[in-house]
């Protein structure tokens, strides 16, 4: 009997991406799965139940959670929603079980295979999979139209009959996927644009996007692409750098992250107190606590006269393209095993076998 794949329509507060496309759908297909969706769960995202239907998946009715065999989602459902499902079900989508005690011992209770594709080893081979960087890029595009949307000033340098106007003085603080598409958006939208990262081989990379490399003498390139925590003396050192360089700067926009940590504090309350009136920043990293001091997630506040924005979920604001990569990226991971119309589990594969949670005994 064919695998049931069953995509979930999200339920999150904003949440408007869907974890399979009709492109993916008929992917999924063609491995030889029974593919139904939820009623309604891409429209947010420009996806009609009929364009699933044509591409061969059938809408969801009755008990479908509790049939499904291989569930796919963005956010991660509920602890009772996870009760729904069929015992022994695959779940995968960005699941976090670790960050909700009882959505993780729900998972357990049913004995679910789940796959946290936050947890997917960020290699070469695993790149095609990575929703990680597939969403950071539309975060970091998302987030400087945000920031041009609030500043009172243009980006761009323009010559007009009242005189010349100078371009923006944009700050992009981190070099990852977001902080790299930050850079291009706001380079493409005429600003002059540098990006501060303490990774120095980020140079090369900001430099190729027309940015300027902000060197501020500290280097704590880590692990994993990810940096090091910096020592007392290089924060010190960094801190005072950089607050004498904001005072210079128009809009910064944060992109610091690294999964499953709270994102580092790089702007202190001082240095916000030190920018000129009618600064702005934009904290792309809010949801996990801000690189800003004064940060507040999802609303936009005023501290002396600079504004600073915490923008949630800023994937979701792009949703038609969002969901067109997320969904690509989940159907080639689960091709790690779904073939022939049945789930097989290769634990030699390390993709697999470093994503799924709870962690397998002896991995």
């Amino acid at each position: 009997m064919a695998v049931e794949v069953l995509v979930l329509k999200e339920t999150a507060a904003g949440e408007r991406r869907v974890a399979a496309t009709p492109e993916t759908v008929k992917k999924l297909a063609a491995t030889g799965a029974s593919v139904r969706i939820e009623a309604g769960a891409g429209l947010s995202a420009g996806f009609t139940d009929r364009a699933y239907a044509d591409a061969g998946a059938k809408i969801a009715e009755g008990d479908a959670r509790g049939s499904a065999d291989l569930v796919l989602c963005v956010q991660p459902p509920d602890a009772a929603a996870i009760g729904q499902l069929k015992p022994g079900a695959t779940l995968v989508g960005v699941l976090q079980p670790q960050g909700d005690a009882a959505r993780g011992e729900a998972i357990k209770a049913q004995g679910l295979t789940a796959f946290p594709l936050e947890r997917l080893p960020r290699t070469t081979r695993a790149q095609a999979m990575d929703v990680l960087s597939s969403q950071a890029g539309m975060a970091g595009y998302k987030a400087v139209l945000i920031a041009a949307q609030l500043a009172p000033r243009f980006f761009p340098m323009l010559t007009t009959a009242a005189g010349t106007i100078r371009p923006s003085k944009v700050l992009i603080v981190g070099a990852g996927v977001a902080g790299l598409q930050a850079i291009a958006t706001a380079k493409r939208l005429g600003a002059a644009v540098e990006g501060f990262d303490v990774r120095p081989e980020t140079r090369e990379q900001i430099e190729s996007l027309g940015g300027k490399f902000l060197d501020l003498g500290v280097s704590a390139a880590g692990e994993g692409g990810y940096a090091r925590q910096l020592t007392d003396e290089e924060r010190a050192l960094q801190q005072q750098r950089l607050a004498d360089h904001l005072k210079g700067i128009d809009v910064v926009v944060c992109t610091a992250a690294v999964p499953g940590r709270p994102a580092p504090k790089i702007i202190s309350r001082t240095m916000v107190e030190g920018m000129k009136p009618g600064s702005v920043i934009v904290d792309l990293a809010a949801e996990t606590g801000g690189n800003c001091e004064v940060t507040v997630p999802g609303e936009n506040v005023e501290h002396g006269n600079v504004l600073v924005s915490g923008p949630l979920n800023l994937a979701s604001m792009g949703a038609v393209h969002a969901s067109e990569m997320y969904a690509r990226n989940v159907f080639n991971f689960v091709s790690l095993f779904l073939k022939d119309g049945a789930v097989n589990f290769d634990w030699g594969d390390e993709l697999l076998a470093k994503t799924v949670w709870p962690e397998r005994a002896g991995q």
